[in-house]
């Protein structure tokens, strides 16, 4: 009866009425209908139907009506609604109708683009759900924190985010609640230290949604889930952000206001000019304005970068990279520096016990997992190293599942000393009911320590770096249990075993013990005043090997011209063990450790680590980690810098590419982070390098394809401008329009994803500086590629207007030379047509020939010109269509003159890029013979 009544349901539809968190325990307790050990499985499921989930609920506003109103005014747009003008202006309705049927199309597409685009990078929270610890039918789990609701009895501790509004129930932290406060200085929050007179935020006994767990570890009670917490009111009250370009958005924008500036300037300059000098009609001067303005007007390049991105961060997504903001993809194809963690990064952090020494024995654990029978020395230290920690190994009897191993959580290390403990015959179980004291492990410090009653005195347990905790050592324990004082032979001895595994890539530990004495005399004891006069049981060795992915993954790095630099909080030896097994430093590698590191100034760090040789920083702190970070930005570097825990947040948000461990990363590393490893694998960053080279080359191929075909369509418009209109036009503006919007889109978007062209990472990265736009890249989109396309395609408009009886200035508007004109421009849209797919394949390399790259590769881009090909044909056939575009069916002979054009454009690209490579081959093996001459 009484467990029914406490899990009877209860309305929490509206709590605020009926709920004071600020409460005593008790009544909170029973008017969630809760309990200190929390509430049942079974019972949660209800209330989460009842309250929903734990999230927050965006609220729904005018952001559509916004980002399609952003399509309508950017640059290219209103280039459009100008010659949309300019066709009112000269009686031409129709024309001006066809405008702006493109600009609608053309935003509403690019709005689905962005939209798609982001909603793939919000996605991504459902790969990464953030997780909660609660007491669940009386026993501690992990569950999506998404399912958390009022009654559930939350386990809080250093790194986590505080994921609802709860109420203390036991233990202390302290909380980063500047997201909801303000104040910069964390806030000690602990049981019934609260004051019902204060607003509910300042309360010292609650903890808040949102906030962050810096140090300290606690249960408690939750109170208020989703928009009920406090951080839901504000954001109830909040408005949502803007939209923010990336870098490259915003080049390409300053690019396409210079188009603009282009066109108009022409077009306006030559309204005087074809009026007067050329003597063309007002009307006839119009046309040329707006066909110039339509012709320079490159539809489709804004939602296609955008499309390129967002298939970035999907194919990352699917390798395990998980990018959060979309315009990081483009930054990661120019990343120079990785500094990477070692542990669980470089290493499967997967840590087991390989020795163990004291200084009366070292007992090998490799070979065989039986039990073994260690002296009474042994055993105090992994008694030690059980007590001194938060990792439980739970038996299959206890946990309550079918199993023959049950279950464990916690930290690798903890894990590896807590197997090494069950197979010396120790309990691999503690009574935390009996811990005193908890001051949990300090990157700066490196070192941990509890205070526990151990019957019915208090005694410290210390594990930590050895040389931390070396130095807190004044006695030893030795083969008969007892102790004595430590000499300067044992400190020799033991620095001995250090320096030998360090070598061998171990990572160690110290463990060590004191005696406090009665339990009530401890209560107000320091850190500092704890961790002294320590008794050093001995040291554990453990091994973490590398992922075997790993070594090719540095190669890869090399190749590509990406430095390595290995920060970590290990041993120097152990780091440079770790780091030469897998390839770093293969050219020498340097070692400096964290006390250097911290004693460096500003200007020797930079000194430091100027320069292409890879470095190992050991026993590196949370701020030296920053100092570096900031220092390579400071030489050029595009930094990419992992991280895992609570203090490596600033050093994240520092570096261009903040990357946190997906499964090892507290919630506040995550938070910080640019990009986040699902699997924790310091392969996927190069992967993700990668992908973000490939998305960057992709997005200069399509932006190569669409400005090649500007040419092909502005010099008809100059032929009939320069000769006065003796040349008639070669083409309508209504056949631009099919080009830019019908025939030129599929191919731009299948080049968005074109596989990553040979010799990718065998490049050095990008200079920040160097612009997605170049001139390199203009000469050949518009000189080489929009050349041969334009004398081409002039080529087929004169032969077939002079096969068909035209003379220079005939009138072609009426009788029999018409039709001819009609056919004439036919094929210039159809040579345009043909060029585009010629273009299409030069764009596919800027550098390798096509047969490197593979004609069929690309899939898409094949399906992509058949569209083209076959919209072409509906143009020039149907007859609907033929009235609207001024299309006419040419003959065989004509329609056989497009089959070479596209060989022909890229014929001239792939000789041009033949010829570059050749330099650039004579070049190479200039370099070493003059070297060679030189030595002599």
């Amino acid at each position: 009866m009484t467990e029914a009544s406490a899990e009877t349901p209860v309305d929490y539809g509206d709590t605020d009425s009926a709920l004071d968190p600020q409460e005593s325990l008790d009544r909170l307790l029973r008017d969630l209908r809760s309990t200190r050990e929390g509430i049942s499985g079974r019972e949660a499921q209800r209330r989460l139907r009842l309250t929903g989930t734990n999230e927050l609920v965006r609220r729904k506003g005018q952001g559509w009506a916004r980002a399609l109103l952003r399509q309508l005014v950017h640059p290219l747009a209103l280039l459009l609604w100008v010659a949309a003008a300019l066709a009112v202006v000269s009686h031409a309705p129709q024309l001006a109708v066809a405008i702006v049927v493109v600009i609608a199309l053309n935003a509403v597409f690019a709005f689905v683009q962005e939209r798609h685009a982001e909603q793939a990078v919000e996605a991504l929270a459902a790969y990464l759900p953030q997780r909660a610890r609660v007491l669940r039918d009386g026993t501690g789990t992990e569950i999506d924190a998404r399912e958390l609701v009022p009654g559930d009895v939350i386990i809080v501790s250093e790194g986590d985010r505080v994921s609802a509004d709860a109420r203390l129930l036991s233990g202390s932290v302290e909380i980063d609640a500047s997201t909801l406060t303000g104040e910069s200085a964390p806030v000690r929050v602990a049981v019934d230290t609260g004051d019902s007179h204060v607003p509910l935020i300042h309360a010292r006994d609650l903890v808040f949604s949102g906030t962050t767990c810096v140090t300290g570890e606690a249960t408690a009670v939750v109170f208020a889930t989703g928009m009920q917490t406090e951080l839901g009111r504000i954001a109830a009250l909040s408005q949502r952000g803007g939209h923010q370009d990336s870098p490259l958005e915003r080049q390409v924008k300053r690019i396409a206001r210079l188009i603009a500036l282009v066109a108009v300037g022409i077009g306006t300059a030559f309204l005087p000019l074809g009026t007067i000098a050329a003597g063309l009609s007002l009307v006839d001067s119009l046309n040329f304005t707006i066909g110039l303005i339509v012709a320079n007007v490159p539809e489709g390049l804004l939602p296609t970068i955008t499309l390129a991105l967002a298939v970035g961060v999907r194919v990352l997504a699917r390798n395990g990279a998980l990018v959060k903001r979309i315009s990081a993809v483009e930054t990661l194809g120019s990343t120079s520096v990785i500094c990477t963690d070692k542990t669980g990064t470089l290493t499967q952090n997967r840590m087991t016990v390989t020795e163990i020494w004291t200084t009366n024995s070292t007992v090998d654990l490799t070979g065989s997992s039986e039990p073994i029978t260690p002296d009474l020395t042994v055993k105090r230290l992994m008694t030690a190293a059980v007590w001194c920690g938060n990792a439980e190994l739970t038996p299959a009897e206890r946990a309550g599942i079918d199993s023959t191993e049950g279950t464990e959580s916690g930290d690798p290390t903890e894990l590896a000393l807590l197997h090494a403990a069950e197979r010396c015959g120790v309990e691999a179980h503690r009574d935390d009911a009996r811990r005193l004291t908890h001051f949990h492990f300090d990157p700066a410090l490196r070192r941990m320590s509890t205070v526990d009653l151990l019957g019915t005195a208090a005694v410290v347990h210390t594990k930590g770096a050895p040389e931390e905790v070396l130095a807190r050592c004044t006695r030893i324990a030795v083969a008969d249990g007892a102790d004595r004082a430590l000499t300067i032979e044992d400190r020799t001895a033991a620095d001995a075993a250090i320096i030998e595994w360090a070598a061998e890539g171990r990572r160690l530990l110290a463990v060590a013990e004191r005696t406090l004495g009665p339990a009530d005399a401890v209560s107000n004891l320091t850190r500092t005043q704890v961790e002294q006069q320590l008794t050093l049981l001995g040291l554990a060795a453990m091994i973490d090997p590398p992922r075997p992915e790993v070594p090719d993954a540095v190669a890869r790095c090399h190749t590509a011209g990406i430095r390595l630099i290995v920060v970590t909080g290990d041993h120097a030896l152990t780091a440079r063990g770790i780091a030469e097994g897998v390839g770093i430093g293969r050219a020498g590698l340097r070692v400096i450790g964290g006390d250097e590191t911290d004693a460096m100034t500003d200007a020797q760090l930079d000194a430091n680590l100027t320069g292409n040789d890879e470095i190992v920083f050991a026993r590196s702190s949370p701020e030296a980690k920053l100092r570096i970070a900031d220092a390579l930005q400071e030489t050029g570097h595009i930094v990419a810098m992992t991280g895992d825990g609570a203090n490596d947040a600033p050093a994240l948000r520092q570096a261009d590419i903040g990357v946190a461990m997906g499964r090892s990363g507290t919630d506040v590393a995550r938070e910080a982070a640019t990009m986040v490893l699902v699997d924790d694998n310091f392969a996927t960053i190069v992967t993700a390098v990668e992908a973000g080279r490939r998305v960057y080359d992709n997005v200069r191929k399509f932006i190569v394809y669409i400005f090649a075909h500007a040419t092909p369509e502005v010099v008809p418009f100059l032929a009939y401008a320069v000769t006065g209109g003796a040349i008639p036009l070669p083409l309508t503006i209504m056949q631009i329009l099919a080009v830019d919007l019908g025939t030129e889109t599929l191919p731009a978007l299948a080049l968005g994803r074109e596989p990553a062209e040979p010799g990718l990472m065998q490049r050095p990265p990008r200079p920040r500086s160097q612009s997605v736009i170049d001139g390199p890249m203009l000469l050949r989109a518009w000189g080489l590629l929009g050349g041969v396309s334009a004398v081409l395609v002039m080529g087929l408009f004169l032969l077939t207007l002079t096969t068909g009886g035209w003379a220079f200035g005939a009138d072609t508007s009426i009788g029999p030379l018409h039709h001819t004109w009609q056919q004439a421009t036919t094929m210039t849209f159809l040579g345009i047509v043909a060029c585009q797919i010629g273009t299409a394949m030069a764009a596919r390399t800027s550098s390798s020939s096509l047969a490197e790259v593979g004609l069929t590769t690309n899939p898409l881009l094949l399906w992509g010109i058949a569209f083209e090909v076959v919209f072409a044909a509906v143009v020039i056939t149907v007859p609907p269509l033929q009235d609207i575009f001024g299309t006419a069916v040419p003959e065989l002979w004509q329609l056989a003159l497009l089959i070479p054009l596209p060989v022909l454009v890229w014929g001239c690209d792939e000789v041009v890029r033949w010829r570059i490579r050749a330099r650039r081959g004579t070049s190479r093996s200039r370099e070493p013979s003059r070297r060679t001459s030189e030595n002599h």
